[in-house]
């Protein structure tokens, strides 16, 4: 049985030439639609130097050996390809990309979606699409579970003491962290999103801004000091000369 052969067309439909823009159901609920967004402008902003990836959410692989359109296609919530073009794409289609499958793909459980992520499309991902790694993780409830694919098989990944799995492909840690799904460098290190890393440059700005008014403090108290020195000081020289005393001479 073919699992990949689950939609089928009228031979009469005519699709359109050229790049199909990708016709994806709609996410199960704004919990979803963040979590991709957080997933895709991390990795892009962590990868932001370099040129050889393709990143993206709920958009449309197509597969067909037969090259068409009409047949085979799938679109995970989620998937990464390496060794690609770095650009804009309206879905992604395999004949047309070398024959590249993503590198790594994630799925976002939902009531209506669990039993055909864990069941069907592990099957296609790890059958047809020999996607080397496949991770699911529930935003309500945050079930999450990832897999390697080791002689033609899923197997699972085992976590690290923060319930963290390691991603190969990414060379980098999935991982909970404040009931979304981030990543993690090798050293435990959490990677930010672009509003964190604004959030940290207006911080260091603000750190900057207070350590520069700290430093003109301490030289307007400097100055005051030397000038309260020079003060002593005439006002000492004025006493020795009333005492007909030259202080030049002491």
């Amino acid at each position: 049985m073919s699992a990949a052969k689950d939609f089928e067309f009228p031979n009469d439909v005519i699709f359109p030439l050229g790049d199909l823009y990708s016709d994806e159901p709609p996410l199960e609920s704004e919990l979803h639609l963040r979590q991709i967004i957080l997933l895709l402008q991390s990795l892009e902003l962590w990868w932001r130097n370099r040129n050889d990836f393709y990143v993206a959410g709920n958009l449309t692989i197509y597969y067909s050996q037969r090259q068409r359109r009409s047949e085979e296609f799938r679109g995970p919530d989620f998937f990464v390809v390496l060794g690609c073009e770095r650009k804009v794409r309206k879905s992604w289609v395999v004949w047309e990309e070398d024959g590249k499958y993503p590198n790594i793909i994630v799925e976002f459980l939902s009531d209506s979606t669990a039993a055909t992520d864990k069941g069907l499309k592990k099957q296609i991902f790890q059958d047809i699409f020999r996607t080397p790694e496949y991770f699911w993780f529930d935003p309500n409830n945050l079930e999450f579970a990832g897999f390697i694919l080791i002689g033609g098989t899923y197997e699972p990944i085992e976590p690290n003491p923060q319930g963290w799995l390691w991603s190969q492909q990414l060379n980098l840690y999935l991982g909970v962290y404040e009931h979304k799904l981030r990543y993690f460098t090798a050293e435990g290190n959490l990677i930010p999103t672009p509003e964190e890393v604004a959030e940290q440059e207006k911080q260091r700005a603000e750190q900057e801004k207070q350590r520069a008014e700290q430093e003109k403090q301490r030289a307007e108290q400097e100055k005051q000091r030397a000038e309260q020195e020079k003060q002593r000081a005439e006002r000492l020289a004025a006493k020795l000369r009333e005492l007909n005393i030259d202080p030049e001479n002491l």
